[in-house]
This record gives C-alpha cells, sequence and structure tokens, in this order.
C-alpha cells in the first residue's frame, strides 16, 4: 500500500513539474512572438516625411531632421531664430491597432524666439490627419499626441500626457475638452534616455507607459467640431468624429531631441 502511495505521489509529482514546464513554455513563447519591427532604421529617413508650417510638404526645413551616429535627430544648428517653424515628420503608414515604443533624450539649448513652453518639449502624435491634408501655415496636424517633456533639475514636469489638437478625448465617461492631461509620471532632469510606450486600440483605448508603467489611460479620441482644421477634415466627408486610425508623427518644437528608437508592434483588432 505505501509503496502504490508512493508511486502515485511521484507520477502527481511529475505531472506537476511537466505540466509547469510546459505552460512555463507556453507563456515564454507567447511572449517571444510580440515581433516589435523597427520604423527607423538607424541609417537615413527612408520612410519618413517632413511637414513644417510655411513649408510644402516633403521640404525637410535647414535640414532640422536628420540621421548622426544611428540616432534620429532634431537639430536646430542652421537656424538663428525659430519663426515658428513648427515641425512633425510623418511616418509612410497609417495605423489603428497597435504598440508605439520610442527612447528619447533632451539635449543643448532651445533655439532664440521660441516660445517658453516649447523647452524640452517634443511629442509623439498618433492618429494623425494625413500629412497631404494639413494645410500650408498649419502648426499641428490634428491628432492625439504623446507630449514628451524634460525637467528643468528642480519643478515636477511629468512625461508623456495627453495633448489634444484639434480632437477631444474620454475619461472615466466624461468628455476632456482642456488641451493637456497631465500623466502620473515622474519628472526626467538632465539629458538621460526615457522609453514611452503608447498602446493604441482603434478608438477604443489608448494607454501611455513611461518606462514599462502605465501613467495615462483615455478612450473615445474624436474631432473637436469646433476646430477649424478639424472642421476641414469633417467637411471633406469624414462622417465619423471618432479617431479609430491615423498617421504617426515625430514632433520638432524648438528644442533639440534624440531619438534613439522607434518600434511598431500591430495589435489585432
Amino acid at each position: 500500500m505505501i509503496k502504490k502511495i508512493l508511486v502515485a505521489s511521484c507520477a502527481l509529482f511529475l505531472l506537476s513539474v511537466f505540466g509547469f514546464a510546459f505552460e512555463s513554455k507556453g507563456q515564454d513563447k507567447s511572449a517571444e512572438e510580440e515581433q516589435w519591427i523597427p520604423i527607423f532604421n538607424g541609417k537615413n529617413l527612408e520612410g519618413w516625411t517632413p511637414k513644417f508650417t510655411g513649408q510644402e510638404l516633403g521640404v525637410n526645413y535647414k535640414n532640422t531632421f536628420r540621421v548622426e551616429e544611428g540616432l534620429l535627430v532634431a537639430s536646430y544648428e542652421n537656424y538663428k531664430e525659430f519663426n515658428n517653424a513648427f515641425g512633425h515628420l510623418y511616418y509612410e503608414t497609417a495605423y489603428s491597432h497597435y504598440k508605439i515604443r520610442a527612447e528619447y533624450r533632451f539635449v543643448g539649448e532651445q533655439v532664440p524666439g521660441a516660445p517658453d513652453w516649447a523647452w524640452r518639449n517634443s511629442g509623439l502624435k498618433l492618429h494623425s490627419q494625413p500629412p497631404e491634408s494639413m494645410g500650408l501655415n498649419q502648426q499641428s496636424p490634428v491628432s492625439i499626441e504623446v507630449q514628451l517633456l524634460g525637467g528643468n533639475g528642480t519643478d515636477e514636469r511629468p512625461t508623456a500626457n495627453m495633448c489634444s489638437m484639434g480632437t477631444h478625448v474620454e475619461m472615466d465617461g466624461k468628455l476632456i475638452t482642456q488641451h493637456c492631461v497631465n500623466s502620473s509620471s515622474e519628472t526626467y532632469h538632465g539629458d538621460q534616455w526615457v522609453t514611452v510606450e503608447a498602446e493604441v486600440r482603434g478608438s477604443e483605448v489608448i494607454i501611455h507607459r513611461v518606462d514599462g508603467k502605465e501613467v495615462l489611460r483615455y478612450s473615445n479620441p474624436q474631432y473637436d467640431t469646433e476646430d477649424a482644421n478639424a472642421q476641414k477634415l469633417i467637411s471633406q466627408g469624414q462622417k465619423n468624429l471618432l479617431l479609430g486610425e491615423g498617421y504617426i508623427s515625430l514632433q520638432a518644437e524648438s528644442h533639440p531631441v534624440r531619438f534613439r528608437s522607434i518600434e511598431i508592434l500591430p495589435l489585432e483588432k
């Protein structure tokens, strides 16, 4: 009887071990199947198109966007004054359900003549309008912005905030009409690298993460019907006010910024 009990116990133990190993292997395989796709090749701006305020689409004004030592850079070494040259660098593909992850840091000094609020300020624009639909003097695409900020060494200044550009969002079932909403992230002072990620599931939900930690969540991004740029898009046949897809663009707002990697993970709808 004792031998039978021991044999049964050993069998159960082995089954549990193999079962755990199988389950763990399945979990590891699932993690490995997250195929992040680099959308910046580290060599040139292939796949990206610039749009600057006051310039035609495709004009890289003063060679602002460039690649240096494997980094995607917004540089202002050729500027004497900013002159409201707000820039956006569009990726060629529109997305609806995806994750985007980027490493960034601010360096150097802000170009003279730029607004104070743009100091150590950049962004990832989500659900952006098509680049060819932007007006010549339009400063920003209609979009949702993952605002990237750097600290001044003293004050709190979170990053990965949400800024609405001709749009609104909802939080906890309430329509948010203010321009920017702060995240719960810490402040990143100095020139350190910061990893920011946005999980975008159409118009259902958008989640901001910093260094892997969720810092902001909202839903139902939609056109602001009182915004002039959004009104143009609506008049061109956009019947659904909800933003379920769009382009990704990087922002150049007068402070030098570096991007070390930019990756996309497509998600199932």
